[in-house]
């Protein structure tokens, strides 16, 4: 059996001195593979250097005099293999319990996998507003994950989806054509065909992966931050469920050549549960910024929409802002969609648009003149329709604390790069960067 030897540096300076032996699911940075049968050897050379100590396994290794420079084994195969037999834990059937703090390394590789889908969408699109292919994907269907670094994900893509701005623009704006274009490429649909990698999964996975937004028709949706009513047709009769206007508007517009992204996103997925729909099959829809909440409203959509016959739906957001009120969270709860938002506490983004007001808070307060006020200002802000409320669970990062982005501004803080970066290196909210931890790999 083969073992990895991982040396986790020296923590960040505001880490805890006291080690904490949850750390050994970890494997942020230098790795080396030796034999148990060559372990004897190995260890004892380093035994005559210095003082040894010996671990669980048997194994004798120097111990450093910083508490975080130490040695930890970890098998070989454990990850692909616990990732196999426990995958639905990792797609939150139990809302991820056990695994967010310490961040499990299992679910830090599923993370940083998504990601690079997210990654392949902005490499993919063309930026050039002067370009006569702008607001298009660069790149043909066949050739786009290979080009954009991922070719061996063992995913095909099998379709690629746009989303329509519902915006009213008067008519002198026509002189300015791609400045306006109210129909842009916002990501693709990828289907995992790959038998190694389907079994290394534990099941064949679908990804949806939607980019932030790049264009100024989605710059203006973003601004129509007010809350409006889902419509019947999205599964809530009545129910009360509010999601911000612009962000619903990218979801549900369209024009006569092009279908809206919520068309295009129920065809495909019905398509591919009429496909796979025999197999062990799992939905993940994954995003950053605007792409995290057309995530959250897709996977909603879907769940309700394919209620019968839906396999299990997760979202995998980064620096996502908020998407809707209280009663629109309780329906996603219902739904059985299982959502992850990456959040960076130093990202502006993710505490727009809105404002969350907690009733607990407001009737706990001990100054009855203080909580009439809470609540006055509550009723305000709810007329208004601004109450919004956070979806899902939360794996909380900070830019402040990492060795890499301290000094960071609030373009860094928001960057799909920096999440990643931030996910890669996090072990705990007690302890929560390592430092010397090589830094997440720039998309070519």
């Amino acid at each position: 059996m083969w073992l990895r030897i991982i040396n986790i540096k020296q923590a960040s300076p505001n880490c805890c001195s006291t080690p904490n032996p949850a750390l050994s699911r970890y494997s942020n940075v230098e790795t080396c593979s030796i034999s148990c049968s060559s372990s004897a050897n190995t260890t004892a050379s380093a035994a005559a250097a210095a003082a040894t100590t010996t671990s669980a396994a048997g194994l004798t290794f120097k111990k450093s005099r910083l508490s975080w420079n130490r040695l930890i084994l970890v098998p070989e195969q454990c990850s692909s293999a616990t990732l196999r037999r426990e995958w639905m834990q990792y797609q939150g059937i139990n809302d991820w319990e056990g695994l967010l703090d310490p961040l499990d390394h299992t679910l830090r590789r599923e993370i940083l996998r998504y990601g690079k889908f997210v990654e392949a969408a902005y490499h993919s699109f063309d930026f050039d507003v002067y370009s006569p292919t702008y607001a298009t994907c660069r790149f043909p269907k066949g050739s786009l994950l290979a080009r954009s670094g991922i070719a061996k994900s063992g995913y095909r893509i099998t379709k690629y989806l746009r989303a329509t701005c519902g915006v009213q623009l008067p008519r002198w704006t026509d002189r300015m054509p791609n400045w306006t274009s109210t129909s842009s490429w916002i990501g693709y649909v990828a289907v995992c065909e790959d038998k190694e990698e389907i079994f290394r999964l534990g099941r064949r996975d679908v990804v949806i992966a939607l980019r932030g937004t790049a264009t100024c028709m989605e710059w203006l949706e973003n601004l129509r931050a007010a809350l409006t009513n889902l419509p019947d047709h999205m599964g809530d009769k009545g129910g009360g469920s509010m999601v911000e206007h612009g962000f619903l508007s990218l979801y549900v517009s369209k024009t006569a050549t092009s279908p809206s992204l919520q068309e295009m996103v129920r065809e495909e997925v019905g398509r591919i549960i009429k496909s796979y729909g025999g197999e062990p099959l799992s939905l993940t829809i994954t995003g950053h910024s605007l792409g995290a909440t057309l995530a959250t409203l897709s996977a909603y959509d879907i769940a309700t929409t394919f209620k019968n016959t839906a396999p299990m739906v997760t979202v995998v957001s980064f620096g996502g802002p908020r998407v809707g009120n209280e009663n629109f969270r309780t329906q996603l709860e219902k739904s059985g969609t299982k959502i992850l938002r990456i959040v960076n506490s130093d990202d502006v983004i993710t505490k727009v648009p809105g404002f969350v007001v907690r009733n607990d808070e407001v009737a706990g307060s001990g100054d009855v003149q203080m909580a009439n006020t809470l609540s006055w200002l509550h009723r305000c802000v709810e007329e208004m329709r601004w109450v919004y409320a956070d979806v899902g669970q939360e794996l909380r990062l900070s830019s402040r604390e990492s060795p890499y982005h301290k000094n960071g501004d609030v373009v860094m803080c928001h960057d799909l790069k920096t999440y990643l970066d931030l996910v890669n290196s996090f072990v705990s909210s007690a302890c929560p960067y390592t430092c010397n931890t090589s830094q997440y790999p720039a998309q070519a």
